[in-house]
């Protein structure tokens, strides 16, 4: 369960933009983007997220599901999400997709592995 709130608090933060109110992230961090982009290490990825989410006037999440999880034969700890995502962009355009993710923590207690699926999600008429 601390693993998912930790991941809950990530999202939360995302739609805050306020990336310095948790240390969560290992040094070692890879995060992989639907578009297939890998960005490795903590800082880059801080930097990306920062400027990404500070283009955005506003940024919604709603969690449909989550789950930790083991993998025994690896002996990792892992979550995944699902969720929608609707970005306001600065020139007034609204994007929503759904998102899928999976986060490792390793046994430090970090994370330090991100994955991320997204499709576009039909907009409300």
């Amino acid at each position: 369960p601390a693993h998912a709130r930790m991941i809950l608090d990530v999202w939360k933060d995302w739609d805050d933009n306020a990336f310095d109110r948790h240390n969560y992230m290992a040094d070692t961090l890879t995060m992989i983007l639907p578009d297939g982009s890998v960005t490795k290490g903590m800082a880059a990825n801080l930097e990306g997220a920062k400027k990404y989410r500070g283009s955005l006037t506003s940024s919604k999440s709603t969690v449909d599901a989550w789950i930790p999880l083991r993998s025994t034969d690896r002996n990792e700890d892992w979550v995944a999400i699902w969720g929608n995502e609707t970005d306001t962009h600065a020139d007034g355009t609204v994007d929503k997709r759904e998102i899928q993710e999976i986060w490792r923590i390793n046994k430090d207690g970090k994370i330090d592995y991100m994955k991320q699926y997204s499709g576009k999600s039909p907009m409300p008429k």
